[in-house]
């Protein structure tokens, strides 16, 4: 089972909408690919180019734009998943390698 961590005393489950259902630990694949098979409302996943991460903080800032603090966070193997204001996903590898989609 995935454990959500809120990283803002505001944060309550119900902000996560469906993604929660979108994730399994049992399935093998990544969370790119759970996310982008279950996610067909919105037509899958679709990274967002140019945004920056902050590694430490897991904050993100896209050009022009305010920097966005996570308010959850959970793990999938050993991929990091935090999640933002504005239906906002990013998906963080242990190389640190990453990707933001919107996903709403």
């Amino acid at each position: 089972m995935m454990v959500y961590i809120g990283l803002d005393s505001r944060f309550s489950f119900e902000h996560l909408g469906y993604l929660p259902g979108f994730l399994n630990d049992t399935d093998p694949r990544s969370a790119r690919e759970q996310l982008d098979s279950h996610y067909v409302h919105g037509g899958g996943w679709h990274p967002i180019a140019k945004f920056k991460l902050n590694p430490a903080t897991g904050t993100i800032k896209f050009p022009g734009d305010p920097t966005l603090i996570p308010f959850a966070m959970t793990t999938l193997r050993d991929e990091r998943l935090y999640f933002y204001q504005h239906s906002l996903v990013a998906i963080v590898q242990p190389d640190g390698a990453f990707e933001v989609a919107r996903m709403d």
